[in-house]
């Protein structure tokens, strides 16, 4: 599994796509600080005006646009809380697995290991080690940005940053085996592609909300993936807070087990 694992991080290392993707996360947490100093600083505010990209009403409503927001709270609100981190994750982890049905070369793999739940290991190991990369300096670049706008944001505490990149990682990694799943199931980029951008963006479950809302049947979706990433919690104050844990280590748990089900079952 490791010899896999190392193949797989020297394909990642080479891969334009895991940087075209992270540039993607960096983009729009830059345009969100942009955003913030344009409406909530005296600078930005005359600069909008100036060019014409602010109005007087504009102004007003961005007044408050910084008040009670830190640094954890931009990196929630550019990327995470709405879904784009799992569904760029999940475009990466999908070409990190299609790759392999490109010209037999899966064959080629299965020939050499013989047994198959090593591949699914090796698959999650390497989006593991891309997902904690892409959180850490994404994160880090985002307080880095705010050094560039004069600290606008105060910094959170330490134990709050820890604790939410955390679960953040687990959370991500559930929906990392899902990826996966829908991969050596569908033999599929589009079919990756699609379960990336439907389910990181929270429209599967947004439509089946309110479907079953229709029938008295909610609360289900507090249970998803989307719904913990979004709403979960950004320090810990309790035991309860916890759940966002169980819920990403149980997805992890039941899509990898999919996951090697199908290879297991499915000839390559």
């Amino acid at each position: 599994m490791f010899n896999l694992l190392r193949m797989d991080l020297y394909h990642m290392k080479r891969s334009k796509f895991v940087y075209v993707c992270f540039l993607c996360l960096l983009g729009v947490i830059f345009l969100c600080y942009l955003m913030v100093w344009l409406m909530a600083t005296p600078n930005g505010q005359a600069a909008g005006l100036k060019i014409g990209l602010l109005t007087l009403d504009e102004l007003e409503e961005g007044k408050a646009l910084q008040e009670g927001v830190d640094l954890l709270d931009m990196f929630r609100e550019a990327n995470m809380d709405g879904g784009l981190y799992n569904l760029i994750f999940g475009i990466a982890v999908t070409l990190l697995v299609c790759r392999d049905y490109q010209g037999g070369f899966l064959k080629n793999i299965m020939s050499l290991h013989r047994e198959r739940w090593t591949y699914i290991g090796s698959k999650l190991m390497a989006a593991g080690i891309l997902n904690f990369l892409y959180l850490v300096f994404t994160f880090a670049f985002n307080a880095f940005i705010n050094m560039l706008f004069h600290n606008m944001l105060s910094l959170p505490d330490w134990k709050e940053t820890l604790f939410y990149l955390t679960w953040a990682w687990v959370v991500t990694m559930g929906f990392a085996a899902l990826i996966i799943l829908l991969c050596v199931a569908s033999r599929s980029t589009t079919v990756g592609v699609l379960g990336a951008v439907l389910g990181g963006s929270g429209l599967i479950v947004t439509l089946l909300s309110g479907i079953t809302n229709q029938f008295r049947l909610s609360g289900w979706e507090e249970y998803t993936i989307y719904y913990n990433l979004t709403y979960g919690p950004s320090a810990y104050t309790s035991v309860a807070d916890l759940k966002v844990l169980v819920v990403g280590l149980v997805f992890l748990v039941l899509y990898t087990a999919g996951a090697v089900t199908t290879i297991i079952k499915r000839d390559v």
